[in-house]
């Protein structure tokens, strides 16, 4: 007779079914997460798996495990980190109007922010380079279209050499997060570039000037229109 497995994979099931039922609203904020007995049973794996998946959430920001204790839910909204961004894309099918809003509102802020910082703080090869990455988008843009998988290949190229000029690791870790979640929706994050290959160049060339408030117009305008 074979036991309940303890698996990687068994984790991941407990770990996708609690995630699915708290983000999707089925588990409210408050709500009590099924005793370790009780999923043990209903999804075939040992306690084990059960707690390394608690573990999971718990990290992530969605249930608080106490000891003797129930483990219950949190308000994802007020404990969750970047981490959550990812599952929310990932679970939503098709993502809801609001939240593609929220997150190229983010990336908008972020990318405007960066562009400043890099103009300001990047060394003149690091920032010759950012020139350069624009030439080779807007050359992309014109030449396959702004749709095509070489014109996102440069953009994303182009705005990491950005951040990393602008040398603000949690702008990078958020931006390593927001490709995450646009890259689920491929046709998404195609629609979203610019159509404007001069409107790069200009960027470029503020930040091959070192000038921060043409960096942040040209960078806004960008980001804009992709919004």
């Amino acid at each position: 007779m074979s036991s309940p497995s303890s698996t990687p994979l068994a984790s991941d099931s407990v770990h996708s079914r609690l995630r699915a039922e708290i983000l999707e609203g089925r588990l409210q904020p408050g709500d009590p997460v099924p005793s370790e007995r009780v999923l043990s049973e209903e999804l075939g794996v040992n306690r084990h798996a059960v707690r390394e998946a608690l573990k999971r959430l718990q990290q992530a920001g969605l249930v608080r495990i106490s000891q003797g204790g129930a483990t219950r839910v949190l308000d994802w909204r007020q404990s969750g980190g970047l981490e959550v961004l990812l599952d929310l894309m990932d679970a939503a099918g098709t993502p809801p109007p609001e939240l593609i809003r929220s997150v190229l509102e983010m990336r908008e802020s972020i990318g405007v922010d960066a562009a400043v910082k890099c103009a300001e703080r990047a060394s003149p090869g690091a920032r010759e380079r950012t020139a350069e990455l624009a030439e080779e988008a807007a050359r992309a843009i014109e030449s396959e279209g702004p749709t095509s998988a070489p014109a996102l290949g440069a953009f994303i190229a182009l705005w990491l050499a950005i951040v990393d000029g602008s040398e603000n690791v949690a702008y990078r870790l958020a931006l390593n997060s927001l490709n995450a979640a646009l890259s689920v929706y491929v046709d998404l994050a195609g629609s979203l570039l610019p159509d404007e290959p001069d409107a790069l160049r200009k960027l470029g060339e503020a930040l091959r000037r070192a000038d921060p408030e043409a960096a942040a117009a040209a960078a806004r305008h960008l980001l804009t229109i992709s919004a």
